[in-house]
């Protein structure tokens, strides 16, 4: 079986980077940007940063911030009516996935109308045509939106998320400037690293793990279990380290996929309105155990990744438990709730959320195959 890769054409790292956009839209040959962006954004000055790169550039735009933190199937068919009203030729997301993801889906309605049903671009969409331009800014070190071909949006009546899956959706354009997340609130600039580690981690343990995603996927965990504590407390260059390191992690899982703690963290944001990142921290640790023994030494590798020392004269038992507890005390050390219960999550939800969870896209990623039950009874032991 042929292993595929497909990463976004250009990307920009480092202090400074925002001032390609403009670059980049004129080299191109756009005239109008849609801005698409969040209310939170806006208010703290952070969208304002690429606002003042289009003005000195004298390119047009109009600005829609009406993004959710959990973007609803509503976000995306208002985008797609702004964007035709705007006659943008380009879309410039700045945001984390909320802002990312409602562009990818915006874009490939706008340029695929027979996909206006939003409902249907669930799973692996049949588009024909690569969507509107995006340019992507991050704003946040974890979904790595900005470089992978999946983007996730909420069924409000349902009550449920849907996985987008397109090589269609991918932003032509990344820009990873630190400035971008010095604004990040601690509790944000967490749950988005314990994310990128769920990403890191579910993409190295996946059924369609092979080696050069084995080899992005280590070195995220490595800088984020290096970066993420001094990140949270508002240093600089770790958060650069965690951009760069989110970025990384997504290269590997947007081609080989995740596992069920993104399964089982998806339903949560649909019925709690959950922080995505905060879902995932949660579930991690108790799906490590639940997968350990379909990994062969992969958790060794984690172990050492995470810092753990001493891992090459553990037994297999050791090492398990071992990567395990790094996840845990990361977790820990950086104010992430332990229970699902701090969430909200209530028992009588239980059969409808492992429900959920198993019709997921990310379900036949995992190493293990579980059944309905087994995803009730990790719910039930995180409660």
């Amino acid at each position: 079986m042929a292993n595929r890769i497909i990463l976004n054409e250009t990307s920009y790292f480092g202090k400074g980077a925002i001032q390609n956009v403009a670059s980049e839209i004129q080299a191109r040959g756009l005239k109008k940007v849609l801005l698409v962006t969040d209310p939170d954004l806006m208010k703290l000055g952070v969208t304002a940063k690429v606002t003042k790169v289009l003005d000195d550039s004298r390119i047009a735009y109009e600005v829609f911030d009406h993004i959710k933190a959990n973007p609803s199937i509503a976000n995306v068919q208002e985008g797609v009516e702004v964007c035709k009203k705007a006659g943008a030729d380009v879309l410039v997301a700045v945001g984390g996935g909320s802002a990312i993801d409602t562009a990818k889906a915006i874009g490939i309605i706008i340029t695929n109308p027979d996909f206006a049903d939003v409902r249907s671009l669930e799973g692996v969409a049949n588009t024909k045509n690569k969507c509107l331009p995006i340019i992507a800014v991050s704003t946040t070190s974890g979904t790595a939106a900005e470089v992978t071909i999946n983007y996730v949006i909420t069924d409000e009546e349902k009550k449920r998320k849907f996985v987008c899956v397109d090589p269609h959706d991918i932003p032509v354009v990344a820009i990873i400037d630190p400035d971008m997340t010095a604004s990040m609130p601690k509790g944000l600039c967490a749950a988005t690293g314990m994310d990128a580690l769920t990403h890191a981690i579910e993409g190295y343990i996946t059924k369609g793990a092979w080696v050069m995603t084995d080899m992005v996927h280590i070195k995220a965990i490595e800088m984020i279990a290096n970066s993420l504590r001094a990140s949270v407390a508002g240093d600089i260059d770790a958060r650069e380290q965690m951009a760069v390191a989110q970025y990384i992690a997504g290269m590997g899982f947007s081609n080989v996929g995740l596992g069920i703690v993104h399964s089982m963290a998806h339903p949560l944001g649909a019925v709690y309105d959950t922080p995505h990142g905060v879902a995932n921290a949660i579930i991690l640790p108790t799906v490590m155990e639940y997968n350990a023994d379909a990994t062969g030494e992969k958790y060794r590798e984690i172990a050492k990744a995470m810092g753990v020392k001493g891992t090459e004269s553990m037994t297999q038992e050791q090492y398990r438990s071992a990567a395990v507890q790094a996840v845990k005390k990361l977790s820990t050390d950086v104010n992430i709730p332990a229970k699902l219960s701090d969430v909200g999550v209530k028992e009588e939800d239980l059969q409808f959320l492992a429900e959920s969870a198993m019709a997921d896209a990310c379900t036949p990623g995992n190493p293990k195959d579980p059944i309905l039950e087994d995803i009730i009874k990790l719910y039930k032991s995180m409660l």
